[in-house]
């Protein structure tokens, strides 16, 4: 009898529970002190950093034509954004949300990962190429990682209300200039700015310590998502200085491409994918 999704519901609940067994399963490896079957990490500097993001704009370059790929999906992201920053209700999370695009920005650059490691291959390469992950043996640990990473940025949107409603709120501001100047010429919105940056930081953390490398594992080797994101955060833990700086490199370099509407995403999302990926080469053996 052929298999079908189902009920949506039920679907995404049975989904959402095999991404919490791969969760408690990844942090209690963690936990172990026993790596002898994980991938080796190495020791990482601050040139690796450098020298990943110029390889990345090389492959950027090379194969500038995958930059249809972000074009199709961040302008329209920015104007969704100016549409619900019309919302007055909206408007106090429009900078969370936009902030929150660097939780999920390793799952949009899963194609470009694809590329890189096409190019690697040698041989030509075309931008369809980046739907190759579809026929990835871990799309499945795939999908789920991106699911886990989407449910944090729904979190944090919620908590980032919550500090709202608790500074400035529950109201919602009546134009966007009044909601800016309560923002910066109050004790309140300056307290929303401290705790929001605070919490919005442990936010982050925790998707750049499951992610940056856990991606590029999966496509790269056939491990399960708990091995991807134990090395992930083995990663993170070798590196402390060097990843926490390649992680300030890619919110300062979001915040700059959002600078329009996200139009400058459409450069610095596939130089970051790309540079992602030799930083992966470099970290993970």
């Amino acid at each position: 009898m052929a298999k079908t999704i189902g009920n949506p519901i039920s679907w995404a609940a049975q989904n959402l529970g095999a991404t919490s067994d791969h969760i408690a399963e990844s942090v209690t490896r963690i936990g172990s002190s026993d790596t002898r079957h994980l991938p080796t990490v190495q020791t990482l500097t601050l040139q690796d950093l450098r020298d990943s993001l110029r390889a990345g704009y090389h492959d950027f370059l090379e194969t500038r034509a995958d930059a249809i790929f972000v074009v199709l999906i961040y302008p329209i992201a920015g104007l969704l954004m100016f549409g619900i920053g019309l919302n007055m209700n909206m408007v106090p999370l429009l900078a969370p949300l936009i902030a929150g695009f660097a939780l999920i920005g390793p799952v949009a650059a899963v194609g470009l990962y694809e590329i890189s490691r096409k190019r690697e291959q040698g041989g030509a390469v075309h931008w369809l190429d980046a739907f190759g992950v579809f026929r990835s043996p871990s799309f499945g640990a795939i999908l789920a990682l991106g699911f886990y990473l989407v449910m944090l940025l729904l979190v944090w949107l919620m908590v980032a209300q919550a500090v709202y409603v608790l500074t400035l709120g529950p109201e919602p501001p009546t134009s966007i200039s009044a909601f800016a100047a309560e923002v910066f010429t109050t004790g309140a919105g300056w307290s929303m700015i401290i705790f929001g940056t605070a919490i919005g930081f442990l936010f982050a953390l925790v998707a750049l310590a499951v992610s940056v490398v856990s991606f590029p594992l999966l496509l790269d080797k056939k491990v399960g998502l708990p091995v991807a994101v134990v090395t992930s955060v083995r990663v993170l833990r070798h590196n402390p200085g060097v990843i926490l700086a390649w992680g300030f490199i890619v919110a300062a370099l979001l915040v700059i491409g959002a600078i329009p509407m996200l139009l400058g995403l459409i450069v610095v999302m596939p130089v970051l994918g790309h540079a992602t990926w030799h930083l992966y080469r470099r970290a993970v053996s």
